[in-house]
């Protein structure tokens, strides 16, 4: 038998992460927060990175090659916030690649298609000087090859993956965000849609912990808010207009300004995200009208607005669409390991099955152990795992509210049935209660529906393919009253098809709940409280499963009932 090679890949930026490829597949894969609990951690790599090599049993001496990426720098070698795990060793080789680049070759990696083209938009990439991705393609403006005056950093590339080799296309570029106009300020570059983004959000709720909260805001939102338009496009590139901020005046100064002027946040919102989507809209058609393709891949942090995602189907911009499950920053070590298998090692693409869980199992033993200290009023029963999706559908019909952990941890933002809080769809003000009580956050965010894919054309009016919920559809109206848990005030619903080849366990447990309940949908968010990393051990499930409302925990086939 042949000794494995073993690639790691590592994410430096924010939301940092460590990948590890064994012969081309990953083997396991973390994002930082999980294991800090420090929510978007980044930095310095050394726990994700020893995270990944004691999941896999291996030494440092067992990896072929290392490869990095940040975003403003160059890491070095020993240090970077601390010092990192090869700092005493010349071996293995370490290679550094620029942020769009990795973000590209993290959808290239994962991809179904045999070839793509990739779009990537985000806030902020790499500034020029640092680019390793510049020779062969276009770059906006041409002057930037000559001339600099300030700090240009990536905002949107694009890409030709043929199989083997990352083609850019086109990469435009914008300077850094200087001043302010005293109550708003691009916290990015100057013309991204990202830093767009991120500024509003940071304007209406006056933190960055979470943009993808204006998303969720924005339905209860209307039009009129502002008449300007937030971007313009000028010879195929986008740029930020800068009459709208003048107008956005009087941002929130905490959550209770939010709350006492809230229908003045969500018109913002609103407004904001209709900005977002035709921006996108606006690139992509501009992208594939002059680099024509029917496969399209889409990174980096804008392509998690599942509602712009939608769009651009609804409207036939693309013809087949992949979003990369890890668009934002946790996406750059997936990039970075994919980088280093095909392009560095010269090796060929391993067909990806789907997955988005590559974290460390928990076995019963590690999960009694948690439990050892567990108060006495809470029953504690093991079974077979037939016998443990029975009894939590079982639990769900009657209305209980699961924290349901199982198996390695999602890797992205999204629970997908590995670490989530699940409940009925319909029971009513359940939706209520998990926001105030479990979760303790803002009244006004959204769940998801999972559903059986069989049902999503039956309950849905796209019914689409949406393994890792970036994509938004309309609860068909025959179903809003049994789906009112997973149904937004706009009608619309952040859908996820539970994927039976990778995700056999919530299948099942689908499967179990529809026999019981006559609906193949349940109530799915994430396995955290707000301004917290989703739980990763046992012993932080237990944590919240102590702290909350929540009635019951499972954990493998171990069930826990207050």
């Amino acid at each position: 038998m042949s000794t494995p090679i073993y690639i790691l890949g590592t994410g430096l930026s924010h939301n940092g992460s460590a990948v590890l490829l064994k012969d081309g597949k990953i083997c396991v894969a973390i994002e930082k927060e999980r294991i800090t609990r420090k929510k978007h951690d980044g930095g310095n790599d050394t726990d994700a990175i020893r995270y990944c090599l004691d999941a896999e049993g291996i030494t440092p001496d067992d990896i072929a090659l290392v490869v990095q990426c940040a975003n403003f720098e160059v890491p070095e070698r020993g240090r970077f916030h601390g010092p990192r795990v090869f700092a005493e060793n010349v071996q293995p080789p370490l290679v550094s690649i620029s942020h769009h680049l990795a973000h590209a070759w993290s959808a290239a990696g994962t991809c179904p298609f045999d070839t793509c083209a990739i779009m990537v938009i985000d806030g902020c990439g790499s500034p020029f000087e640092h680019c390793t991705d510049l020779e062969g393609g276009k770059v906006v403006p041409r002057e930037l090859r000559s001339v600099r005056t300030e700090m240009w950093c990536e905002k949107d590339s694009f890409y030709h993956f043929d199989g083997q080799n990352m083609i850019p296309l086109l990469k435009d570029f914008s300077p850094m965000a200087t001043g302010s106009n005293g109550t708003l300020r691009l916290q990015t570059t100057q013309h991204s849609i990202g830093g767009f983004y991120a500024a509003v959000s940071h304007y209406v709720f006056g933190n960055l912990d979470d943009v993808g909260k204006l998303m969720g805001l924005a339905p209860y939102g209307k039009p009129g808010a502002l008449a300007e338009k937030a971007f313009r496009m000028e010879n195929g590139r986008l740029f930020v207009n800068e009459g709208w901020k003048e107008q956005l005046n009087k941002p929130a100064a905490d959550y209770t300004a939010f709350k006492n002027d809230f229908h003045y946040y969500a018109d913002i919102a609103f407004w904001a995200q209709q900005q977002v989507e035709d921006a996108v809209t606006a690139v992509f058609h501009e992208r594939l009208n002059e680099f024509p393709h029917d496969e399209v891949c889409y990174t980096g942090g804008v392509a998690l607005n599942a509602v712009a995602n939608a769009r651009l189907l609804n409207e036939n911009s693309v013809r087949e669409l992949y979003m990369e499950p890890a668009a934002g920053d946790n996406g750059l070590a997936l990039g970075c390991a994919f980088y280093g298998w095909i392009e560095v090692l010269g090796k060929a693409k391993v067909p990806h099955n789907g997955t988005t869980c590559f974290g460390k199992s928990y076995d019963e033993e590690v999960v009694r152990e948690a439990l050892d200290n567990a108060p006495s009023g809470w029953k504690i029963t093991t079974g077979g795992t037939e016998e443990t999706i029975r009894r939590t559908a079982k639990l769900l019909a009657q209305g209980k509210t699961v924290g349901w952990m199982q198996e390695g941890c999602e890797f992205g933002p999204r629970a997908l049935g590995h670490r989530s809080i699940l409940a009925h769809p319909g029971i009513d003000g359940l939706g209520d209660h998990i926001n105030a009580n479990i979760k303790f956050r803002e009244d006004f965010r959204p769940f998801a529906p999972a559903v059986l894919p069989e049902f999503a054309q039956t309950f849905f009016e796209s019914g689409r393919k949406s393994p890792y919920m970036i994509l938004v559809d309309k609860t068909r109206p025959d179903y809003l009253n049994a789906l009112k848990n997973v149904t937004h005030v706009n009608g619309t619903a952040r859908v996820q098809t539970v994927d039976k080849t990778w995700n056999s366990q919530f299948y099942q447990l689908l499967e179990a709940f529809h026999e019981l309940s006559g609906i193949p949908v349940l109530l799915n968010t994430s396995f955290n409280k707000k301004g917290m990393p989703m739980v990763e051990r046992p012993e932080e499930a237990i944590a919240l499963f102590a702290e909350s409302a929540l009635d019951v925990l499972v954990m493998g086939n171990v069930v826990v009932e207050k």
